[in-house]
């Protein structure tokens, strides 16, 4: 393990940044594409939550992979193309987990006491004003633990890119493995450490936010 640590560390650190600034960008996707559907869920007007609830249904039911077919080399086609394959990979990661993202914030949203909706139109508040302000902040507070399960699962799915031409972790053994065979055992364990670099510590951190919450 120390020689690949040694001969291949720059190649795993560019890997390891390249698999967190995906992630990063991914769920920044998802949580913007993620709170908007949660609020045409909820909304009055029909045919966005009708839209909203096919959205979340297809893309909840298929398959990342096939996500990424769609956006990498479907999209394309039809003059949709990302300007990298790694932009590609944010797309596809983002739009995917931004369904599950929708129905956690949905859960939260649904949870807050209606009267505060109620109180906010008697002030004149408008149905996107009192979704930004008032009940968006509350159900993300109480739907963080969920949501931080949703992180860890993204991070964990982003080694999909990996056959999609972006060099994140998992890319990164594939190069090891064609450039020294023998080294491959140390380069997966070493890859698994640092997978658990990022989803240990937001593990622990979303099980001492419930417990604060529960004590609360």
């Amino acid at each position: 393990m120390n020689t690949v640590l040694t001969e291949y560390r720059g190649l795993l650190w560019s890997g390891f940044l390249t698999t967190v600034e995906l992630s990063v960008l991914a769920a920044l996707v998802a949580f913007a594409v993620g709170a908007a559907l949660a609020v045409a869920r909820v909304s009055p007007v029909g045919p966005l939550r009708t839209s909203a609830a096919v959205y979340v249904q297809l893309v909840r039911n298929t398959p990342l992979t096939v996500v990424f077919f769609l956006i990498v080399f479907a999209a394309p086609q039809v003059d949709l193309a990302a300007p990298s394959y790694f932009l590609a990979a944010v797309g596809a990661l983002g739009l995917y987990t931004a369904a599950f993202v929708g129905e956690a914030l949905r859960s939260g949203i649904n949870a807050v006491g209606s009267g505060q909706g109620e109180a906010a139109r008697a002030l004149g508040l408008r149905f996107g004003q009192t979704m930004r302000h008032i009940v968006l902040p509350q159900a993300a507070r109480a739907v963080l633990p969920p949501l931080g399960s949703t992180w860890i699962a993204l991070v964990k799915n982003s080694s999909i890119a990996a056959g999609f031409a972006v060099t994140e972790l998992t890319a990164t053994s594939q190069r090891i493995a064609f450039l020294a065979p023998q080294a491959v055992l140390p380069a997966l364990l070493v890859i698994a450490l640092a997978y658990l670099l990022i989803t240990v510590p937001s593990g622990l951190a979303v099980e001492w936010y419930e417990r604060r919450t529960a004590a609360a």
